[in-house]
């Protein structure tokens, strides 16, 4: 149990966590905040391969015995020693769960579920991993981990089960979604009017302090860039002072001729006098 558990959970979600992206993300549109968290293509893949695999798992346990012409497990006493019969079913459930883990990797309707499959090193490594940890398990872990050693045939048989979730999962991809409306989506964001009314009088200062500390952030930013906009505009009034300056430079005899000429021409003293009778200009140069 341990060990399924494992490979189930914990290596299974590593090895489904490093994939790397792809560009067909930026062809899929974006998921609204309200879109539930399990769509219903996701509930059709969940659905149908449990069913595949209840299916699997208990013609093993009631009819394998007859199929494989072993001794039934079912029989057998408290403390027998580990029976081929169970161990064929063990062994079967993990090789589909193994299997199942690349049927996951596309959760989207997509066909190709092997592509870019050597992108992701530590997939194939964790895939791998649990196959050959697997067979040590199974011929050589005996009565710590229940099991017997199989024949090539059982082992052969435990692949080809296995695998079957690859070609089950190519079958439930052809079954549209928009046929299956009976399925429910989980994971809804809950909506406000799913709420009663004594909660949302309760959670109104908690959402006030949300929607203020918001808002403090947008204000926080657009000052901040308010303030990078001022010092830009700050150095560049610099740089073109320095500019106008250095053209100025270049030009002396231009700037001393133009000072010269406004020193003879221009009047320093100018006095206007009016009166009635009569008015009086004079200029002091």
């Amino acid at each position: 149990m341990l060990w399924v558990n494992l490979i189930m959970d914990t290596l299974a979600s590593l090895a489904l966590a490093t994939e790397p992206p792809t560009e067909s993300l930026l062809l899929r549109k974006p998921y609204g905040r309200n879109k539930p968290l399990i769509s219903r293509t996701m509930m059709k893949n969940i659905l149908g391969h449990a069913f595949y695999q209840l299916v699997v798992v208990f013609t093993l346990l009631f009819a394998g015995e007859k199929f494989f012409d072993i001794d039934s497990g079912r029989n057998a006493p408290l403390h027998a020693p580990p029976s081929e019969h169970y161990t064929i079913v063990f062994n079967t459930f993990v090789l589909m769960q193994l299997f199942n883990e690349i049927n996951a990797r596309k959760i989207h309707g997509e066909r190709n579920v092997f592509e870019g499959i050597f992108n992701n090193i530590i997939f194939c490594t964790i895939v791998l991993g649990t196959f050959v940890v697997q067979i040590i398990i199974v011929q050589f872990g005996g009565k710590p981990f229940s099991c017997s050693e199989l024949s090539i045939e059982q082992w052969l048989w435990s692949v080809f089960l296995g695998m079957g979730t690859l070609l089950w999962g190519q079958l439930i991809s052809t079954i549209p979604t928009s046929r299956l409306k009976f399925l429910k989506e989980a994971g809804h964001g809950t909506q406000k009017e799913e709420i009663p009314e004594e909660e949302l009088a309760e959670d109104v200062e908690e959402i006030d302090h949300a929607e203020r500390e918001l808002r403090r952030g947008q204000i926080l930013w657009f000052r901040g860039l308010n303030r990078i906009q001022t010092q830009m505009d700050v150095v560049n009034a610099f740089q073109s002072g320095s500019s106008i300056q250095g053209a100025l430079r270049r030009q002396p005899s231009i700037a001393s001729q133009h000072h010269d000429v406004t020193n003879i021409s221009t009047p320093t003293h100018v006095v206007f006098s009016s009166s009635t009778a009569s008015t009086t200009v004079g200029f002091e140069w």
